[in-house]
Order: C-alpha cells, then sequence, then structure tokens
C-alpha cells in the first residue's frame, strides 16, 4: 500500500482522503489548545497558555473557508476571548452535551458526517468522535480516546496539535503553500 507523505509523517491513501473531505474541524479546548492544565490564583482569576502556531493554523484554516469550532464543557471568558480573537464565531461552551451542540452545528452549516473532524483528548469528548468521521486525538489523550482515533498528532495539546491537524486538512485540500498571515 503507498503513503502519502505529509510533513508530520506519512499518511495512509484512506486516511488522507477524510483529511480532503473535512469542511469543518470542531475542537475541544482543555487537553487539546491548551496543555490540559488550569492555572487558578488567589483571587479566583483563571489562566490558560495558548499556542500561537495553533492560532495560525486555525486563522489559515478560516481564510480557506474551512470551518473551526470549539466546543467545551468549562465556560471561560479567557477561552471566549481567545477564540474570537482567532475569527471563530461557533464557540460552545458550558455543556456536558458535546454530541448534541455538535449535531445542531452540522445541522446549521448542513454539514454531514463524513465532512467533519472531531478533535478531542478524554470522555467528555466521546459524543464528538461519535458524530465525526475523522476522530483525533493527541498524544497525551486518555487511552481511551486514543483507541477511538483515527489519528494521533505528533504534537501534544497545547504544543502545535491544533496547527498540526489544521496542516494535514491544508495539505489535503492542496492548500499548505498558499497560506499566509500573521498569528494571533
Amino acid at each position: 500500500m503507498n503513503s502519502i507523505q505529509t510533513l508530520y509523517g506519512q499518511l495512509t491513501p484512506a486516511l488522507f482522503q477524510m483529511f480532503k473531505q473535512i469542511r469543518l474541524l470542531v475542537c475541544d479546548v482543555d487537553g487539546i489548545f491548551s496543555d490540559g492544565r488550569i492555572y487558578l490564583g488567589n483571587g479566583g482569576e483563571e489562566y490558560k497558555a495558548f499556542h500561537t502556531r495553533d492560532g495560525y493554523g486555525v486563522k489559515a484554516l478560516l481564510k480557506n473557508h474551512i470551518q473551526v469550532a470549539v466546543i467545551t464543557g468549562r465556560k471561560s471568558r479567557i477561552v471566549e476571548d481567545r477564540m474570537r480573537a482567532l475569527g471563530l464565531t461557533h464557540i460552545v461552551q458550558g455543556t456536558e452535551h458535546k454530541r448534541d451542540a455538535m449535531q445542531c452545528l452540522m445541522d446549521e452549516l448542513n454539514l454531514a458526517s463524513h465532512q467533519v473532524a472531531a478533535m478531542g483528548d478524554d470522555m467528555p469528548d466521546k459524543g464528538m468522535f461519535e458524530l465525526a468521521a475523522l476522530k483525533i486525538c493527541v498524544p497525551d489523550g486518555h487511552p481511551y480516546m486514543q483507541q477511538k482515533a483515527d489519528y494521533i498528532t505528533q504534537c501534544p495539546g497545547g504544543f502545535g496539535a491544533v496547527r498540526e491537524v489544521c496542516d494535514q486538512i491544508l495539505h489535503a485540500h492542496h492548500l499548505l503553500e498558499a497560506v499566509h498571515g500573521s498569528s494571533v
């Protein structure tokens, strides 16, 4: 079987084809956009670290008319601010029913399962995996999610994993070399 060389290693033709069909990337936040740790200050303030490379990848997808959404169980102003700064309009926070939220989003965007990728790292993301044709986990994700994943990123959550997936989608769409702009 031939494989397709990407910046992050080789993909089977079937997996490359799955990336090629993606029109929507749905991501969890903690453990995907961040390393999963939550820093709390004495005054109750919350801190998270986001990688600029992930931001650049998201902006590149959006510029190429591939939608990106986040669905997260926690509600945080910092997530809202970061995702809005990247240009996301589909931000669902504070839901325990990620499958339902993703189904509503797919219906709103008139997308079928084969056009959707879900990126999650832990059991609350199972519902998103049930709907998405392309299931993506990070190497530091829960073992159950890794077993269910079609693709496990080389980069860990919070350290460029989202950018890696964006690059794979752009590569499959033959758009990777056309990407330009700035990160946020």
